[in-house]
């Protein structure tokens, strides 16, 4: 039996695995992605006290390498139950289960979808919702960025910075991201941003998508003709494995105290996943640090 098994390994997930494996726990991680979690589909991080700018690929490794030097337990298998026991509880794999003492809950979010017409069958056959991933595919081609969050904006830049073009679709009146993000993209001479808009259907033909159609605040729509389009919609909890608990809010995220529990003891979780204003790398870190803290004085009060 393990002592703790932490599901998720982004920077939650690993600062918790950090901390309790160096409380000389019998630690195990699940990750059914990529490691670094939502840092693999950024760029850079320019908000990280004490770093002026870093890549987020090669913090993602760097934690992955803190882990493997301290033989920190990876299972890459996807969680899909959590249960409580009590005493004990059970997380069941792809592959198989495993009882633990407590259970330190790192998920996050995945991207969420448009829901228009031909979006699914163009999913990573056309559309991306990870610039860093797919971005240079379309060095010198055009390309339409949905949203005006931080995340749309710092990938819009990003991707402006290489492409021949780049569209932006915001459903706003404004853009919603960091002003200093806002003021970079806007001054990029190949960036046209649409507001008020949305995406009415995306358009494509027997090789992949071709543009899209939009759709002004007045409902009349026109096409743009676009090689690849990257959509930053917002996120969704990944919490489907819980749901049975009674842990998560209406949209899905994980209720906890300031100590990181839930209502069930044992069972703690930290990170994008949880209800709570701010999601960035630096609270995620400091969330899954005070989840292991905790999780160790559970772990002191069976005793």
């Amino acid at each position: 039996m393990y002592d703790v098994l932490v599901i998720g390994a982004g920077p939650a997930g690993v600062t918790a695995s950090i901390y309790t494996k160096r409380a000389n726990l019998k630690v195990a991680v699940f990750e059914g992605n990529v490691p670094g979690g939502q840092l693999v589909n950024y760029s850079e991080i320019e908000n990280y006290p004490g770093v002026k700018s870093f890549s987020s690929i090669e913090l993602a490794t760097d934690m992955i390498e803190h882990m493997s030097k301290l033989d920190i337990e990876v299972k890459y298998e996807k969680v899909t139950k959590l249960e409580d026991h009590g005493s004990y509880k059970t997380v069941s794999t792809d592959f198989g289960s495993y009882d633990t003492k407590a259970v330190i809950i790192a998920t996050g979010n995945v991207p969420r979808k448009l829901g228009v017409e031909n979006e699914e069958q163009l999913a990573y056959n056309g559309i991306s919702w990870c610039a860093i991933c797919d971005g240079p595919i379309y060095r010198d081609k055009d390309v339409i960025v949905v949203g005006g969050g931080n995340s749309a904006v710092e990938e819009g830049y990003y991707l402006s910075t290489f492409a021949k073009s780049v569209t932006v679709v915001q459903n706003l009146d404004r853009l919603t991201a960091e002003a200093k993000a806002n003021e970079k993209l806007i001054q990029q001479p190949n960036v046209k941003v649409y507001y008020e808009t949305l995406v009415d259907k995306f358009l494509k033909d027997d090789k992949g998508l071709t543009g899209a159609t939009l759709k002004d605040k007045d409902g009349k729509t026109f096409d743009v003709f676009a090689d690849g389009v990257f959509e930053y919609v917002g996120m969704i909890p990944v919490t489907d494995f819980v749901k049975h608990l009674g842990i998560t809010t209406n949209y899905g995220y994980i209720t906890v105290n300031e100590k990181m529990e839930t209502k069930i003891p044992g069972i703690l979780s930290c990170g994008d996943v949880n209800d709570k204003q701010i999601r960035q790398v630096v609270t995620a870190a400091g969330d899954g640090a005070v989840a292991a803290q905790n999780a160790l004085k559970y772990l002191e009060s069976l005793h």
